[in-house]
């Protein structure tokens, strides 16, 4: 796959690499590492973490320590 800028990933205000959901939807599966666009709600990501972030996405607050994959 070719990733396109805008498309499968961004760089973010600090600078960081972020992988968005279209990229993550692309590759078909959750990773496990708490991505901060995962589509497929965790399912990889052990508890309590995933409670954690779902919780978080859930409010509205993105968890700042989401992996930004």
């Amino acid at each position: 796959m070719d990733w396109i800028e805008g498309v499968h990933y961004y760089i973010n205000e600090e600078g960081l690499f972020v992988l968005t959901e279209r990229y993550h939807l692309e590759r078909g599966y959750c990773c496990g590492k708490g991505c901060l666009h995962c589509p497929y709600g965790y399912e990889s990501v052990p508890e309590p973490r995933r409670s954690y972030l779902l919780e978080q996405r859930a409010k509205g607050n993105p968890d700042k320590n989401a992996t930004e994959e």
